[in-house]
């Protein structure tokens, strides 16, 4: 039977496929594609962890006192029976022989699809051994977590929305991901794999699992709620990342009507490829610095090759995670770095120190203390500042990593004149340990971030200090209304054109150019191309995205005039309801007379 699910569209286009459910675990399970020929390895993994908890309930059996409860030794025995059921063992091998899925994750799989059966029971003690079956399974991850090394993990294959997958990759449909939520470490996971879509229950749209989903040009919708319940192993499965809904088990005519749509996307991708080499000037001759946000240096050659100038955000703690406490040292770092500034072929490359906390700690599962109120606790600058050593290791790999090209060094989330003093007095020192080690660096310009509302009111004191600023609107909108950002239960309140926000912007962008000083918006508004004009009527003109992004942002700049579009921005920024004297001036669109958008550019395409 067909129905929908409605959750926040976060990335646009139409992704087809059949659904791959990520299952919840109370132990740390990792998601990934296996080789062919490792299929007898991880089956062998899952019979070796199998057996491993057989053997230790029965030497509980065994080891029982005979005045235990009776109720114990059944316990043990349901245990024992659920662990040989051959549902169990032959779904997982399924899992693992037709899908490739490494072993955790065709256990985890084949224990919600039974689990599932269990719910739909009408007896009540049989529904209620469902717990018991996610206490053996969840014993045979741990022994496959503690005494089995893991597989190597393949080179996933990359592929683009849309994209078939050839029948040498041993799965002839495209797959689409659902999720309760998903980490940074495991969107880093899946980030070149084989997913045309992805669903989650939580998050908002400038949630990290939404901010790659748009890295990777590919449709997204989040915060749907139950759709890891309802939606089931191998159904089909329809994403519309424009208006956020998710359709499950479509009609054929359903099909045929989203299939049309997607095809109508693709070759308005096409399209705008032809602008690739274009330079990004407005109408009035005004030009625009188009750079594209990456995560990890390979990232360099896509951007590159979507017409960016440069890399306006590299998040280095891409490099920190998922790496169970083991730190990249000084060495990898720098060739990290040195991979992404060659990579952009002479184009200037911002990298921000590492940005942990929050949405993105370190490792899948972490809870310590300061993750409680994670948005405002030890992260950015301050985890940097408390662990002076990890710091200045990663100053060093980013001076080095400055002589093969142009490096911008961002910092995040200062707020305080004592955190700017300590961070450039920690620069200072790791060029002082280069020098006393010999070892050649280059010269970095020095960036700070505006994302948090103290730091936009006091302007002149970062001005001072710093080459340029890189506004943070992700940060700053939620800083600013107080919003957890991935919190889709507040999710409508996250406004970004909420009239705090655009005078926070409005002023960063002003007192940067009454200084001469460089500013550019590196948050998800950049790439948002509802936004291009109004930023533009702000004054900036050096924009960060995603370079999935710098196509249509780019075409929304050719057809700009920034000279009729300040007076229009500052009318925006000074209403009392800047999201509706932002749509008065497109109803002139329709306007035959003149062509013209109430003078916001031509209504021809470039």
């Amino acid at each position: 039977m067909t129905f929908s699910i409605h959750g926040l569209p976060v990335a646009r286009g139409i992704a087809i496929g059949r659904a791959v459910l990520v299952g919840s675990s109370r132990v740390d399970v990792a998601h990934y594609f296996i080789q062919p020929g490792q299929i007898d390895a991880e089956i062998d993994r899952v019979r070796v962890g199998r057996n491993a908890v057989v053997d230790e309930l029965q030497r509980l059996q065994h080891a029982m006192p005979k005045d235990a409860p009776p109720e114990l030794t059944a316990l043990l025995d349901v245990h024992l029976m659920l662990l040989e059921d051959e549902t169990l063992t032959t779904g997982v091998k399924h899992w693992i022989t037709d899908r490739l899925y490494n072993a955790e994750w065709a256990l985890t799989t084949q224990l919600e699809i039974i689990a599932r059966q269990f719910d739909e029971m009408e007896d009540e003690y049989l529904r209620e051994r469902k717990a018991d079956l996610e206490q053996v399974v969840e014993r045979i991850l741990r022994y496959m977590k503690g005494a089995v090394s893991p597989v190597a993990l393949p080179v996933p294959v990359r592929r683009k929305a849309g994209q078939h997958l050839s029948p040498d990759e041993n799965l002839t449909v495209p797959l689409v991901l659902i999720a309760h939520d998903l980490s940074p470490a495991d969107m880093l996971q899946f980030k070149q794999s084989v997913f045309a879509g992805f669903v989650t229950d939580v998050g908002g749209k400038t949630s990290h699992t939404a901010i790659v989903a748009r890295s990777l040009d590919i449709p997204a919708v989040v915060g749907a709620r139950s759709a890891s319940q309802l939606v089931r192993q191998d159904d089909w499965v329809i994403i519309d990342g424009d208006a956020g809904v998710v359709v499950i088990d479509p009609s054929a005519i359903i099909l045929a009507e989203y299939g049309f749509k997607q095809r109508q996307g693709e070759l308005e991708r096409e399209r705008l490829a032809r602008l690739r080499h274009t330079p990004a000037l407005t109408l009035d001759g005004q030009k625009v610095e188009l750079l594209a946000n990456i995560e990890m240096p390979e990232d360099a050659v896509g951007a590159v090759h979507a017409g960016a100038v440069g890399v306006g955000l590299f998040r280095s703690e891409f490099l920190f995670m998922g790496r169970q406490g083991k730190l990249p040292d000084e060495e990898e770092q720098y060739q990290a770095y040195r991979r992404a500034v060659e990579g952009m072929q002479g184009l200037p490359v911002t990298i921000r120190t590492v940005d942990i906390g929050a949405d993105k700690p370190l490792d899948k599962g972490q809870k310590e203390d300061h993750y409680l109120n994670p948005a405002l606790g030890l992260r950015a600058i301050r985890w940097s500042l408390a662990d002076p050593a990890m710091f200045l290791t990663q100053l060093r790999a980013i001076l080095r990593a400055a002589v093969h090209g142009p490096v911008n060094l961002l910092v995040p989330m200062l707020a305080h004149g004592s955190e700017i003093r300590q961070t450039l007095a920690l620069l200072e020192a790791a060029r002082a340990e280069l020098n006393q080690r010999s070892v050649v660096y280059g010269p970095l310009r020095l960036g700070a971030m505006i994302e948090i509302p103290a730091a936009a009111l006091t302007l002149p004191l970062f001005l001072k200090y710093f080459d340029f600023l890189s506004v943070g609107t992700n940060d700053l909108i939620q800083y600013t209304l107080a919003i957890d950002r991935a919190d889709e239960s507040v999710a409508h309140l996250y406004d970004p054109l909420h009239p705090a926000v655009l005078r926070l912007l409005s002023d960063t962008i002003q007192a940067c150019l009454a200084q001469g000083k460089g500013v550019s918006v590196c948050g998800e508004m950049a790439g948002d191309v509802a936004m291009t004009r109004l930023l533009l009527g702000l004054g900036l003109r050096s924009f960060s995205m995603h370079p999935s992004q710098i196509l249509a942002v780019k075409q929304e700049v050719l057809r700009a005039d920034t000279s009729r579009l300040a007076r229009w921005a500052q009318q925006v920024r000074d209403a009392e309801d800047p999201t509706q004297a932002m749509a008065e001036p497109l109803a002139a669109r329709t306007s035959k007379e003149s062509g013209w958008d109430s003078g916001l550019g031509p209504l021809s395409t470039h």
